[in-house]
């Protein structure tokens, strides 16, 4: 049994030692195209107020300031910087990594690998549910686009109408994701039966590939091309404006900062740290209409939220939280997919 245990030990070193021989030649080798690709990504501690080419200037000439800070640079995140950095300056702050070079993100057959990680490095983030249900979230830039399984389908009509969108708007704004990011599948034998599983017991109609939601069986979109690689939301930014977008990886959102003078709250900036603990405000701009987008997925954001002193406001004292804007809802109503 000695024995055994000495060769599985042996075995699995060697494992250990392959996958990281993989993951720092690759990584070397990516580490220039994609910083030549996104020069625009930048690691939070080099962050400057007044240094910062795509930023806006205040009123004193020397201060740096954005038009949007997007907090949070996952699924939403990085599209929303992407399109508004076309008009606007933008400044993206993400807690994680890039997802580029590591292997565990950008393969499928490795996918798996980030979910078990525990190390702070992990894309992937392990939580357990009040219910004991292990989870994950993402923590890299492109978020949960580069730790789910990669399946990919437009929103339901229904859905769209329910919350007041524009339709036509809606189906206009999937084409640019769609040619860049999605792909149609090579089908499994496995899927392959779960497809016809699912017609077999009467989940009709069958609705073939298509990327729509609709009601029935159908083959939806993925973000795995047909050589098993995963492409995230973060190469939707090789489509913004570079002269307009900031993008600050490692950068830990504290808080929002709060104008509380007036009838109503009004956000100034962000406080963050950077990789090495060390502490940066960034400002909005003044000019009318400027916001700090909160994108942080449905933990971070009502997270964030309670962070800044905006929620139940027993719960907030309790945790000496300054209380910025008592909303009883904030942090309420979570559920999980069944």
């Amino acid at each position: 049994m000695a024995l055994v245990g000495a060769a599985l030990k042996l075995l699995l070193l060697l494992l250990w030692l392959k996958l990281n021989a993989l993951a720092f030649c690759q990584g070397k080798s990516s580490h220039n195209r994609w910083e030549n690709e996104y020069p625009f990504i930048k690691a939070a501690s080099s962050f400057s107020s007044s240094s910062s080419s795509s930023s806006s200037s205040s009123s004193s000439g020397r201060e740096k300031t954005y038009d949007y800070i997007i907090v949070g640079g996952g699924t939403a995140g990085c599209p929303l910087a992407t399109t508004l950095s076309q008009n606007y300056s933008v400044l993206l702050v993400e807690r994680g990594d890039v997802p580029f070079g590591n292997l565990n993100v950008s393969h499928l057959n490795n996918f798996h690998i980030s979910l078990v990680d525990t190390s702070r490095t992990s894309a992937a983030q392990t939580f357990i549910s009040t219910d004991g249900v292990f989870n994950s979230r993402g923590r890299v830039l492109g978020g949960g686009t580069a730790i789910n399984a990669g399946f990919y389908t437009r929103a339901s009509t229904r859905y769209v109408r329910n919350v007041g969108w524009d339709g036509k708007l809606v189906n206009e704004s999937y084409g640019w994701i769609e040619k860049q990011i999605v792909h149609r599948p090579n089908l499994a034998p496995w899927q392959m039966a779960v497809r016809d599983s699912l017609l077999e017991v009467g989940v009709s109609p069958f609705n073939g590939f298509t990327y729509d939601h609709l009601y029935g069986t159908k083959v939806g979109g993925t973000i795995f091309d047909k050589f098993g690689h995963r492409h995230t939301a973060a190469e939707l930014l090789a489509s913004a404006n570079p002269e307009k977008l900031n993008v600050l990886i490692h950068a830990t959102v504290q808080k929002i900062v709060f104008d509380t003078i007036g009838k109503k709250p009004k956000a100034l900036g962000v406080i963050f740290k950077d990789e090495h603990g060390n502490k940066h405000t960034a400002f909005l701009s003044k000019r009318r209409g400027s916001e700090i987008i909160v994108s942080c997925g449905a933990i971070g954001s009502p997270q964030m939220l309670l962070l800044s002193g905006i929620g139940p406001k027993a719960e907030l004292r309790k945790l000496n939280i300054s209380v910025v804007l008592d909303n009883v809802f904030v942090g309420k109503a979570w559920l999980t997919t069944p």
